[in-house]
This record gives structure tokens, C-alpha cells and sequence, in this order.
């Protein structure tokens, strides 16, 4: 009978990435427990967050804060404790660190320290939304946030769709409906795929035309941060006219 081999101890010196839930508690793999059980320290985005995590899976380890306005001092504080051979998992609230979320500016410093890093793989809120779209895979483009201010909004957002692929972006439940009417304006033709709270209870979809998703979420409570996928541009949808009845947007509850 063959026995599982034992996973290698953690290295000295090695920051680990670890990605977390996007929402269902099980989006966290086993690697990632191990890591989070063995490592010396956690540096979380927010350590009450984290810590419900940790407690939820029965795990005490040491933490520390990291976010946008501390993030060049912990990273100072990270890069020496791996000289010292100790070992960090840096996580986020959700999903893989650094994707749109803290944690790029303590890997770039780490590594030009010349020590390690090794990432955790696991959730990510923009590809578990891609894959499960229905829009092309093969070529896309990840955004994140688009700016708040309308003048850099619309040159991005223009640039942007000018892009082949799936355009991928993230929003706000705040902005998702004007983010949607400025899709709708720029290429009325284009179809999009909106979907929030993804991996728990009251996942939803959204698919349509931009104009008629913007309506129908206006109709509707908005929850947490959306997901937002852009259909490529096609040829014939530049050229075309927009109908003068666009079709309701289908939500996938």
C-alpha cells in the first residue's frame, strides 16, 4: 500500500504567497494550511480578517499588518526577518496577494535582497470569473481598478477596449452601474459578464449587453466588489449600429 509522502519542511529565508478564500472558506487548498501552520509569521493586509481565518481552521501564529501606507516599512521589517532565516506567508483578505491588493512592493523588495519567494497558488476572483464566463479565454487582459476620476477613467476605459481579448476589470458595488453605462457608451455592441460574491452562498451572474446589465442592476441590491468581463471587440460590432431594443440582461442566481 503506498503512503503519501511528507511534504519538505518549509525553507529558511522564503516568503510565501499565500492565496486565501474569495468567499467559500473551502477555496483554501491544503498547501496553503500547511504554509500558514509552519510558517513563523503571517503578515496579513488586516490582521482581524486573518484572524478569523486562522482561527476558523484552528491555527496561532504571530501577525503583523500590512497595507498601502505601511506597506515600504513592513517590507523593511519582512526582508530582515528572512535574513534571519525565518519564514513569512503574506496573505491578503482574499484571494492571491498582490492581484489588485497589497503585497507586490514586499515581494520586489525581497527579491532584490536576493532571498526567496515561492508562491501558494489558490482563489482568484478574476479568473475563477473568466473561466466560468462563456467569453474567450485564449487572449485577455487583467485591469484591476479603472481610476475614479472621469477624465483618466475615460481614456483608460478607452484604451482599454481598444485591446483584443477578454477585458477583465474589477469594481465596486458603488461604481459598477456607471462603469457599466460607460462600457455601453463607448461600444454600445459590446457584451459583458458581471458577477459578484463569487464562491459563496448567493453567487450571481449577469450577461448582456452593458446597457441592459447597468439596468438591471439598478433594479437590484449591489453587494461586494464585481467582477466586470468585456467581450472582444469584433469587426462587424464596429461597424454596426446599435439596436434600437437591446435584450434584458440574464442573471444566473
Amino acid at each position: 500500500m503506498e503512503t503519501t509522502p511528507t511534504p519538505p519542511p518549509l525553507t529558511p529565508g522564503t516568503l510565501y504567497l499565500v492565496a486565501t478564500p474569495i468567499g467559500n472558506l473551502e477555496d483554501i487548498t491544503l498547501r496553503a494550511l500547511r504554509v500558514l501552520r509552519e510558517c513563523d509569521l503571517v503578515a496579513a493586509e488586516d490582521t482581524r480578517h486573518t484572524g478569523q481565518l486562522l482561527q476558523h481552521f484552528s491555527i496561532r501564529k504571530p501577525m503583523i499588518s500590512y497595507f498601502r501606507f505601511n506597506e515600504a516599512r513592513r517590507a523593511a521589517e519582512i526582508t530582515e526577518r528572512l535574513r534571519n532565516g525565518g519564514t513569512v506567508a503574506l496573505v491578503t483578505d482574499a484571494g492571491s496577494p498582490g492581484i489588485s491588493d497589497p503585497g507586490s512592493r514586499v515581494v520586489s523588495e525581497v527579491i532584490e535582497a536576493g532571498l526567496r519567494v515561492e508562491p501558494i497558488p489558490g482563489a482568484c476572483a478574476m479568473v475563477a470569473a473568466l473561466t466560468a464566463s462563456g467569453l474567450p479565454t485564449d487572449e485577455f487582459h487583467f485591469a484591476g481598478f479603472l481610476p475614479v476620476k472621469s477624465g483618466q477613467r475615460a481614456r483608460r476605459l478607452g484604451q482599454l477596449l481598444a485591446l483584443p481579448g477578454t477585458l477583465c476589470l474589477y469594481e465596486s458595488p458603488y461604481r459598477v452601474t456607471r462603469l457599466l453605462q460607460e462600457i455601453a457608451a463607448a461600444s454600445p455592441a459590446r457584451r459583458v459578464v458581471a458577477c459578484r460574491e463569487l464562491t459563496k452562498k448567493f453567487e450571481e451572474w449577469l450577461r448582456g449587453p452593458a446597457s441592459a446589465v447597468a439596468a438591471d442592476l439598478e433594479r437590484r441590491p449591489r453587494k461586494g466588489e464585481f467582477v466586470v468581463l468585456v467581450a472582444p471587440t469584433t469587426e462587424s460590432e464596429e461597424v454596426s449600429e446599435p439596436d434600437s431594443e437591446e435584450p434584458p440582461a440574464k442573471a444566473d442566481n
